[in-house]
């Protein structure tokens, strides 16, 4: 075979692949390309990227932002300028009292637990968290064998 230079073996590799029938798309094709437009169709526009999003709802969305980050700059400059933070955290808490309680609340609990935990041996809490760990895998051992055992193809 003689040698070719880059623009006959171009020439060529099209001559071959333009020869070459035309290939017939599947018969599927058509209803699985509908299927996957209706599909789409049906998709909630809070699960599509911001372009989809309604114009109020992205005005909206900015607002709530826009204000959000003016907060966030604005307390930065407070907390520059000196802003007593002792009686500004007195006053959230004034207003956010049900959140306070909430957290003592856990925070009892949490205590608790550790009283009656707390004077325990760790040993006694490992081996216990081994023997459940053994039950588990004895009841997943168990089922596993019985469903062979039933299920089994012959």
């Amino acid at each position: 075979m003689k040698k070719m230079n880059e623009k006959e073996l171009e020439q060529l590799i099209h001559q071959t692949l333009r020869s070459l029938p035309d290939r017939k798309a599947p018969g599927t094709l058509e209803s699985r390309v509908l299927a996957a437009i209706e599909h789409r169709a049906t998709i909630a526009w809070y699960h599509k990227s911001w372009g989809y999003w309604p114009a109020a709802v992205r005005a909206a969305f900015l607002a709530v932002a826009t204000a959000l980050g003016g907060a966030s700059v604005a307390a930065c400059y407070l907390l520059s300028q000196g802003l007593d933070v002792g009686a500004a955290a007195r006053e959230v808490g004034a207003r956010f009292e049900w959140a306070t309680k909430l957290c003592n609340a856990g925070i009892w609990c949490v205590d608790l637990v550790n009283h009656f935990v707390g004077d325990v041996s760790p040993l006694w809490i490992y081996g216990g968290l081994g023997l459940v760990a053994a039950l588990y895998a004895t009841f997943f051992g168990l089922g596993a064998a019985a469903y062979r055992t039933l299920y089994r193809n012959n």
